[in-house]
């Protein structure tokens, strides 16, 4: 495939800018996909095939606004979205325009789709519960959690404190065409789904070719490092580290951990400035870095972690994460995803408890549940538990559902027991024998009695009304129908859709599986006492 315009000319920057490229790599840009990079002969583990100075990188220290965004005191993404909303002011002029102009103007991220397409495409969804849905249950209008749209509105208030009065100070000169709100969520989406973190200096930035590698979960091709001219070369982690503040996945989990900007309403123009008519070059900045650093800077490494035959793709890792995480981050998603869960909220479970039993027992069991230590996976102010891609719900909830169940005189014993215990710490330790009648044994298979599971399969169903009325099999024929390319919210929506789908459908299994287990357990005891009964005692032996 010929090289486009724009890639011979971003070539050719590179290599102005000190970027050293591999020539065994290939740079594709394709209409339909995107960009790509693909290894033109074999690549074998170890060989670094890029080489990138750190000025080359688009930081808050490196581009032509580092005097403004730092009197302003804007750091983080923040200063990072000024600094790259400023570079795409300059136009050609930009020290990075050749590299801009690979770049979409915005990634197409949830947090730049209409209310419509989000409520349309995502209903259901582990990413439209965030998003301010209503579930009903017996009659009961439950509110959820408004995650993203509280981002946008976060997102908004940063703009018009920081942003949108650095327009108004004359001596900068600044366009408001390239700071408008929209530009700023545009940078925000970039900033999410390709800059890296460098090191402590530059913060996170964008890093010029390392973000045109795609990702493949679980199967990383080449790794990014940081290298220096006076170290050895020690890793900075690939793009989860550098972009996920934590899986335990939850891509929904993160917002940003900036530093309070100083309002710039607040400081005058002496304060703040320079006139940016007097802007140095780019190259007069890395001067300056170098003089203060006392050494040439740092650079940053591309390097192939496993052998790779000639003509497949490169591919990077942006960490492993479900396809929720991947939409809501990247804005796309993978099949058969590994990393892929389903939440179940306590929340539901105690609408599942209210249905059979009274407020005042329900939530006493959950407080004993907790004085036992034991808690969900907490994000928001929202405490939930996860199913995992196989089906498997986590041990917490089984839990939590033995105990709600547990008959009134078990659930006082335990209740004593636990107000007896001289430490919590030892008598959790026994906690499965005090449940299972002798056996210390307490995994997902003792816990999942008839009782519990008929509760899982309750909680399931209400997890699965929240997608409405189609059901797996319609989601799966409108996939099928669906050009990734031209409907590509629709599609990678319907992805995600159908893998939460099938997790749940997995669940069930799940505790199908359990009840099956259980009647072999209880015909090959009878068939032990049988045998006994009749002195045929070698069985037990």
């Amino acid at each position: 495939m010929a090289a486009t315009r724009r890639v011979r000319a971003f070539k050719r920057w590179m290599k102005s800018q000190g970027i050293e490229c591999s020539d065994a790599l290939q740079l594709c840009d394709c209409p339909s996909t995107g960009l790509s990079v693909k290894a033109l002969c074999d690549l074998s583990e170890g060989d670094v095939v890029a080489r990138i100075p750190k000025q080359a990188c688009l930081t808050i220290r490196t581009n032509a606004a580092r005097e403004l965004i730092e009197a302003a005191g804007l750091d983080g993404c923040l200063g990072l979205s000024v600094a790259l909303m400023f570079e795409r002011s300059l136009g050609n002029a930009s020290a990075w325009a050749p590299y801009l102009h690979l770049l979409p103007y915005q990634e197409c991220l949830p947090l730049v789709w209409t209310s419509k397409e989000v409520d349309s495409l995502l209903c259901g969804t582990e990413l439209h519960k965030d998003e301010g849905f209503f579930w009903v249950f017996l009659g009961k209008l439950i509110a959820r959690d408004k995650a993203v749209k509280e981002d946008k509105v976060l997102i908004y208030e940063d703009w018009k404190e920081s942003i949108l009065p650095l327009l108004e100070l004359e001596s900068f000169q600044l366009d408001p065409s390239f700071f408008d709100i929209k530009d700023y969520f545009a940078a925000k989406t970039l900033i999410a789904s390709r800059s890296f973190e460098i090191d402590d200096y530059h913060g996170f930035g964008m890093v010029p070719l390392s973000d045109l590698y795609n990702h493949k979960t679980a199967a990383e091709d080449v790794h990014f490092t940081s290298v220096s001219s006076h170290s050895e070369s020690d890793t900075e982690g690939d793009r989860n580290e550098m972009s996920e503040q934590s899986n335990d996945d939850d891509y929904d989990n993160e917002r940003d951990q900036e530093h309070e900007p100083t309002p710039v309403s607040s400081m005058d123009n002496v304060e703040l400035g320079i006139a940016f008519s007097k802007r140095k070059s780019q190259s007069d900045s890395h001067l300056e870095d170098m003089a203060v650093w006392g050494h040439e800077p740092a650079a940053l490494e591309m390097i192939m972690i496993k052998d790779v035959k000639v003509g497949a793709e490169v591919y990077n890792t942006y960490g492993s994460l479900g396809n929720a995480a991947l939409l809501h981050r990247y804005g796309f998603t993978e099949p058969d995803n590994p990393f892929d869960i389903v939440n179940i909220d306590l929340e539901l479970v105690l609408q599942w408890s209210l249905s059979l039993f009274s407020s005042r027992r329900s939530r006493a069991r959950v407080s004993l549940w907790r004085k036992l230590g034991y808690s969900g996976c907490v994000s928001q102010n929202s405490e939930y538990f996860e199913i995992s891609f196989d089906g498997e719900p986590q041990i917490e909830l089984l839990i939590v559902l033995h105990i709600l169940l547990l008959p009134e005189d078990a659930y006082h014993k335990l209740d004593f027991a636990v107000a007896a215990a001289g430490k919590l710490e030892e008598f959790k330790g026994d906690f499965g024998m005090f449940l299972f009648e002798g056996t210390s044994e307490m995994n997902r298979d003792t816990l999942m009695n008839k009782n519990v599971g008929s509760a899982l399969l309750t909680l399931v169903n209400m997890r699965e009304c929240l997608y409405g009325t189609s059901s797996l099999e319609d989601d799966i024929e409108a996939l099928e129908r669906c050009c990734p390319i031209k409907e590509r919210k629709l599609y990678h929506s319907l992805m995600l859709r159908i893998s939460e789908r099938r997790i749940l459908e997995k669940c069930r299994t799940y505790v199908a599986d359990a009840a099956r287990m259980r009647i072999r357990k209880r015909a090959s005891t009878r068939r032990k006492v049988k045998r006994t009964r009749n002195g045929d005692y070698g069985t037990l032996l």
